[in-house]
């Protein structure tokens, strides 16, 4: 599959780093940006690269060349002006098949096969990586489709992006799950694009974004799907940002976040621990956060590990809260956290109950499943999902059963804090990692 880089951007945010290159030439830990970006591609056999080039581009072409050096092969489009962020992808010659998009501001370490594999079996016309980050309120979100399935026990995540929500639309309560600028594009796409062009007797534009004039109008075709992900990603717009990935470089967070690797991961109980335990929670209203939680949420982001929400909600089966319902309260708690800095990277919970007898209950959700707490199905699914290594992982909640299906998955640790108790959460988090770095 060939790869094209836009390496054309100034940076002008963070040109109090480094002004006298472009944006992806800037060093990062004695690296360009642009060069910690080639060597993830070649690792994962991504060997075939377009570099697309304006500002200062004759810095890029001099250092990388041929890309031989590298063990890569580097060709070049040159922007003799702006063509926005998507004009290069129709005039860069033999684009005919699938191709990964991505920005050379962006340090990231991802394991690209995944996503290819993601990309085939979905069959998209674009395949968009998406990513929990501590800043959603202002980047632009990916909101995509949920059925219910199986006779209604599962609400089952297609992965098909049905909106995109940018910051200057933002209200309501929304799924921390940010675009990355990182894309597969099939050349459908682009025909479908100048399609409607030709459709309505416009003259194809010189300068072309690729959000705004090609992903968001073709949402509507059901073809275009969005790939999540907790490796690290993170915008080289800002100085400090810049300093952070820095700092993430040197303590080994970056290599460790790819999923070729095995994951550390800190698995938390949601009522009790993170939002005070009212009962059965089954509405927006009654969801309020602990306090500390969300700081103690940031300390896990820190720390390399994953943070990963492990919940049972009977309230599904007892008929007290639908499937809808509960994914808003979890955009509500993610919303809560990210207004903090905070992020969870998955939620899994268990909707079943094995007692009948309520009335409005759910015949079907009434089973001896293998998922509800103490058992460790929610554990184990969440280690097969993410490559979790559970003997160097962590269970935190505020009840036996949160302890038991920790140690029935196999955690290294299980920690038993009070519930609804402030701080709780924060101390806890605080002194395990004191304990990790001692």
């Amino acid at each position: 599959m060939k790869v094209v880089i836009m390496a054309g951007g100034k940076g002008t945010r963070i040109a109090s780093v480094r002004n006298d290159v472009p944006k992806p030439m800037i060093e990062v830990s004695g690296k360009p940006i642009l060069q910690w970006q080639i060597e993830n591609l070649r690792d994962c056999g991504l060997t075939d690269i377009i570099l697309v080039v304006g500002h200062l581009g004759d810095k890029i072409k001099s250092y990388f060349e041929d890309g031989g050096k590298f063990n890569v092969e580097i060709s070049y489009f040159t922007e003799e002006h702006p063509l926005g962020t998507a004009g290069a992808l129709f005039r860069i010659p033999n684009l005919n098949e699938d191709f990964l998009l991505m920005c050379g501001d962006v340090m990231i370490d991802i394991d690209f096969n995944r996503f290819i594999q993601f990309h085939h079996e979905h069959s998209s016309w674009a395949s968009l990586i998406s990513h929990p980050n501590g800043h959603p309120h202002d980047s632009s979100i990916l909101v995509t489709e949920q059925t219910v399935v199986v006779g209604g026990r599962f609400l089952k995540e297609t992965h098909r992006v049905t909106a995109w929500i940018v910051k200057e639309d933002r209200h309501g309560y929304y799924k921390n799950r940010v675009n990355a600028g990182i894309e597969i594009i099939s050349p459908y796409l682009l025909h479908a694009v100048r399609e409607k062009y030709a459709a309505s007797r416009q003259k194809f534009p010189e300068r072309i974004d690729l959000d705004r004039d090609v992903l968001c109008p073709n949402i509507d075709s059901g073809k275009i799907f969005a790939y999540d992900t907790p490796e690290y990603i993170k915008d080289m717009g800002t100085p400090e940002r810049f300093r952070e990935t820095e700092t993430d470089i040197l303590e080994g967070k970056v290599a460790s976040r790819n999923l070729r690797n095995k994951q550390k991961a800190v698995f938390l109980d949601r009522d009790g621990t993170i939002n005070k335990h009212i009962g059965f929670l089954n509405s927006l209203d009654q969801l309020e956060l602990i306090s500390g939680a969300a700081e103690a949420i940031r300390i896990i982001n820190k720390s390399g590990y994953l943070a990963v929400i492990v919940s049972n909600q009977p309230v599904i089966a007892r008929g007290e809260c639908t499937f809808e319902e509960l994914d808003e309260i979890h955009n509500k708690l993610e919303t809560l956290l990210g207004y903090e800095g905070a992020f969870v990277d998955a939620i899994y919970y268990c909707p079943h109950h094995p007692d009948k007898g309520f009335e409005g209950e759910h015949i079907e959700l009434k089973v001896d499943c293998d998922c509800r707490k103490p058992k460790p199905g929610l554990l184990l699914r969440a280690a097969h999902d993410l490559n979790i290594d559970l003997s160097q992982s962590v269970m935190i909640g505020d009840s036996q059963q949160d302890i038991e299906a920790g140690r029935n998955a196999g955690c290294k640790k299980t920690l038993l804090i009070e519930t609804n108790k402030p701080s709780a959460l924060l101390k806890c988090v605080s002194n395990l990692f004191r304990e990790t770095e001692e």
